[in-house]
């Protein structure tokens, strides 16, 4: 029987530290610091709820961040 695979770690990075930059920079920021996946969305986006290591998640509104959260 094959290993069960162990996913990569997520980077040490608090999403709530997002919240209030520019959207472009905080991408930027985010693939910086080792963010395979980086999603901007307006607010009340309907979104997929699956988990996926590796990703962040911002709410953008006005071109900020108002709200940042994993997976």
């Amino acid at each position: 029987m094959a290993p069960i695979p162990k996913p990569d770690a997520e980077p040490q990075d608090e999403p709530d530290a997002y919240v209030g930059l520019d959207a472009a920079g905080a991408e930027r920021r985010a693939r910086e610091r080792g963010w395979t996946t980086v999603r901007s969305l307006p607010p009340g986006a309907i979104v997929t709820m699956e988990y996926r290591q590796g990703r962040l998640n911002f709410e953008v509104r006005a071109g900020r961040v108002t709200r940042a959260w994993k997976g």
